[in-house]
């Protein structure tokens, strides 16, 4: 027998738990199995578990005693002591005993894989938080509170044991729970930033570091203890000892040994992931190269050389370099036999040894390099061709090449590993900034090196360039230089350090020449799209180009490193490029042919946002003019395709209604867009940026009287500041809508108008006037012979009535709607009405059909992509749950709800998380 503390109170017999009821019997026996062997004494029982209340009579307490004893199978587990009673159980009474021994063993042993056993073995006996049936019992919390120190301290033993055994990738996702559990824990911080930077993850790790230390200041006014900064200072100068010690690689060596690689990279900071894969290379010894592949700028050559210095001890037989000036602006690529011929050289082959063609020199070349353990560095490659002559045949070898190509038939035909660096991290580009032009100097403006770093969109290449000029101007402050790149037209002409090397514009440029005419046209109209990403259709439309056609450019740009394919059929690239792309258009292009690619652009977000609207919601409120020619809009394969391409244009289609009320020609395409749009704003996060299009669009329409226009964007505008929250400006900007929709004679759109009036009256709290309201909208559609209108409208009265507690009319009305949503093929508006007569019955008492009706409700939800109304919708599942008794189904239905409702930024989020809380 085991009493159970560390959780909810239980108690296991012969390994099965027994529930013991009641929030004083619990009490009862957490005062006795805290104490176990010990007697306790009837007073102090009395006053740990009754307290002020009416203390208990001797019968009382010897009632609960004998209860307890049934519970636990064994009369004599509880006896009788003066003055008091005593927990009498062999062995560990309690689950508390246990852990605290197992602590004390595995702190103990010394045998690594022992510790890690017996460690998490007592972690394992925590099954939430510590008398958690008794919260708010004073003694009790007390002892709880030791008791989460005990788990505290065990969780971080057994990380370090985790830590000692190597199993840092395993221990990370622990580390960060332990961490938001125990924010001020700096121990913990400490092992994770450790475990971080193990696995790779360079930049995380200071970034824990940063998030502690700004956690200490604001909340406690404290640093943090001198062993995380030094840790910190580690991790900058990438220490040795921080990570655990590579295999030894014995190797010996003959002949002429090369050591060709150009001069350490000074300032290097980062890209200990890239470098750790790197390292595994070496250790596997398996591939013929590692490519490290990157847009212009990005470092790879800087990251090559830097590794190839850390390991040349690890190629004792030599190093080989060439810069094969693939992107040299200068001049043409080296062709492959000259790289050879250089190669031979180094190698101490005597000239007159040297074969006459240049097959015959790359078999030489191979047999030299059989045996040995040689590293060789491609710098600067144009293509695959260039490449695969010069990598070496033998195993012990290891090639390196860099490259703006991707390179990928040397991974298909040889096992190329690539490797990919990214822009650098916030904290490694103040690194890199810190290290170039001094922390001394840097640290005395924090501000203009956080803005230097955002103006050099964390490129390397940027940032270097930067630092140099700093470098040349000591007496130039850091804010001076940050304000010349912020007021400069183009961030390119200040982002130049004096040659072709280090002008990015240079740079950039030889990457674009390399490509075919049509796709290079293609990369500087991308300069025109406002947006983060673009589709392949999007691209089509702008440039004017087949859509397959459009697919294979994309994929060249792609391949050249000067567009990345974040997700599969969609397109970005860093800030820089977009900078020289927009640059390039405006100088290369004439005013006609980028009026006519924004205008197809406009067209193309319109058109699909009209499609997507149409498939996932139902047959949009406003019709259309043509598309102009050219345009290709989305092909959304269904409702959820819909949702998912509605999703990831959240920021761009605010962005293209901006785009269309600033160009001449569009203006009625910034309301058209703005209008298509509030019916899908899904994402919380993204309203504010609804407002602004909106309130352009709405000044565009009433500078060309578009009365139209000012109709659709006022009730837009005002259905975006109800969900704000800002409901008097809301109520301003519908009354106006519904006004100019009387004088168009719009019943439809009075309808709308009218509705959201009634949601707004609810708001404030006049159930009456909303009743009204709301039963205007339902003449209105009839008016209009609007059945959908009809539907939402009968849906809105059913759950007014409900809301007010009037479950049975509410019932009556949403039924109606059902039946017509049905008709109609509208599914949003049906899982709408689902949710609404679940909540009439969940009113009602029926809580088996309320769920039944939640649950339809959110799988219609879901499989539209409306995860937003979803989240809303769970948390109602979760209370017709609890009501019904099945607190696990609640509790899985609020996680869920949590979950979707954090990631959209739904105001519910608080409410679910305190239920959540409230089960245990």
């Amino acid at each position: 027998m085991r009493v159970r503390l560390l959780g909810s109170i239980d108690v296991l017999v012969h390994g099965a738990p027994r529930a013991v009821p009641g929030r004083r019997l619990k009490a009862v026996l957490a005062a006795l199995a805290l104490q176990p062997g010990q007697v306790v004494s009837t007073d102090g029982l009395v006053d740990v578990v009754w307290g002020d209340d009416k203390a208990p009579t001797a019968a009382t307490v010897q009632s609960h005693m004998s209860h307890l004893r049934r519970i636990l199978g064994d009369r004599a587990a509880i006896l009788a002591r003066s003055p008091g009673y005593l927990l009498d159980v062999e062995g560990e009474a309690t689950d508390v005993q246990a852990a605290t021994r197992l602590f004390a063993e595995g702190t103990r042993e010394t045998d690594v894989a022992g510790r890690e056993t017996l460690l998490q073995a007592a972690v394992a006996l925590w099954r939430g938080r510590p008398l958690a049936d008794l919260a708010g019992l004073n003694w009790f919390d007390l002892h709880a509170h030791h008791l989460d120190e005990l788990h505290l301290k065990t969780r971080h033993a057994l990380a370090d044991a985790l830590l000692a055994r190597g199993r840092h990738e395993q221990l990370i996702p622990e580390l960060e729970a332990l961490i938001r559990q125990h924010p001020h824990h700096e121990p913990s911080y400490g092992q994770l930033m450790l475990a971080q930077y193990r696995a790779g993850r360079q930049a995380d790790a200071l970034a824990t570091y940063q998030r502690l230390r700004r956690i200490l200041d604001e909340e406690l006014g404290l640093a943090p203890i001198p062993a995380l900064r030094d840790l910190e200072s580690a991790i900058l100068r990438q220490d040795p000892a921080l990570a655990p010690p590579a295999p030894p690689i014995v190797a010996g060596g003959r002949g002429v040994v090369p050591a060709q690689l150009p001069a350490a990279v000074s300032g290097f900071v980062g890209r200990a992931a890239e470098l750790s894969t790197l390292d595994r290379l070496v250790a596997a010894g398996a591939p013929a190269a590692a490519i490290v592949t990157g847009t212009a700028g990005i470092g790879k050559t800087a990251l090559a050389v830097h590794w190839a210095h850390r390991v040349r001890d690890r190629f004792p037989d030599g190093q080989l370099y060439v810069n094969l000036r693939g992107f040299d602006p200068a001049g043409p690529p080296m062709p492959p036999a000259e790289a050879v011929r250089g190669f031979l050289d180094a190698l101490g082959v005597p000239p007159q040894a040297v074969p006459a063609t240049p097959d015959a020199q790359i078999g030489l070349y191979r047999s030299v390099l059989a045996g040995r353990r040689v590293l060789v560095v491609l710098d600067n490659a144009r293509n695959a061709e260039q490449v695969r002559p010069l990598l070496p045949g033998s195993p012990g070898c290891l090639a390196v090449v860099t490259s703006r190509d991707q390179l990928a038939p040397l991974m298909a035909t040889h096992g190329a590993v690539p490797v990919q660096p990214d822009l650098l991290g916030p904290q490694e580009s103040h690194a890199l900034l810190d290290r170039r032009i001094g922390s001394g100097r840097t640290a005395t403006e924090p501000g203009a090196v956080a803005e230097l770093v955002t103006r050099c969109a964390r490129l390397p290449l940027a940032l270097t360039i930067t630092a140099a000029r700093a470098q040349a101007s000591r007496a130039l402050p850091l804010a001076a230089l940050a304000k010349e790149l912020r007021e400069a037209e183009n961030v390119l002409d200040a982002l130049r350090a004096g040659d072709a090397e280090t002008d990015l514009r240079v740079v950039f440029s030889s990457s674009v020449q390399a490509l075919a005419a049509g796709t290079a046209r293609l990369f500087r109209l991308l300069g025109l799209h406002p947006g983060a990403e673009i589709t392949v259709a999007a691209a089509a439309s702008l440039g004017d180009l087949p859509v397959a056609r459009c697919r294979a450019a994309l994929a060249e740009l792609a391949g050249a490193q000067l567009l990345t394919e974040h997700r599969p059929g969609r397109y970005t690239f860093h800030d820089l490029l977009r900078a020289y792309a927009r640059d390039q258009v405006h100088t290369r292009h004439p005013a006609v042919e980028r009026q006519a690619a924004v205008h197809r652009l406009i067209d193309h977000y319109l058109h699909s946002a009209h499609r997507a609207f149409r498939l996932a919601y139902g047959p949009p409120k406003i019709s259309l003019p043509p598309a102009r020619p050219g345009v290709r809009p989305e092909d959304h394969d269904g409702p959820q395709a819909a949702m998912r391409w509605l999703a990831a244009e959240r920021t761009a289609l605010p962005a293209m209604a901006e785009l269309a009320a600033a160009t001449a020609g569009c203006e009625e395409q910034a309301w058209r867009i703005a209008a298509t749009m509030t019916g899908n704003l899904c994402y919380a996060n993204y309203w504010p940026d609804w407002v602004v299009a909106q309130r352009r669009a709405l000044e565009v329409a009433r500078r060309t009287g578009d009365r139209l226009g000012q109709a659709y964007t006022h009730l837009g505008l005002g259905r975006t500041l109800y969900w704000l929250g800002h409901q008097q400006d809301a109520a301003v900007e519908v009354k106006a809508a519904a006004q100019a929709f009387a004088e168009i004679g719009d019943p439809a759109g009075r309808g709308q108008a009218a509705g959201l009036l009634g949601a707004l009256a609810t708001e404030r709290g006049d159930h009456g006037d909303a009743l009204a309201h709301k039963e205007d909208a339902l003449a209105f559609f009839r008016v209009a012979n609007d059945p959908n209108g009809q539907a939402y409208a009968l849906n809105n009265l059913g759950w007014t009535h409900a809301t007010q507690g009037r479950p049975e009319p509410a019932l009556a009305r949403c039924r109606e709607a059902l039946d017509l949503f049905r008709t109609t093929g509208d599914r949003p508006g049906k899982a709408a009405t689902l949710d609404s007569i679940g909540y009439a019955y969940q009113l009602l008492g029926r809580h088996d059909r309320a769920v039944g009706c939640y649950t339809a409700a959110v799988e219609l939800f879901r499989d539209i992509g409306n995860h937003y109304d979803a989240a809303e919708i769970l948390r109602r599942l979760g209370e017709a749950h609890a009501a019904a008794g099945a607190p696990e189904a609640a509790r899985k239905a609020w996680a869920t709800a949590l979950r979707l409702g954090t990631e959209l930024g739904h105001p519910d989020v608080e409410h679910v998380r305190g239920r959540l809380r409230d089960l245990g």
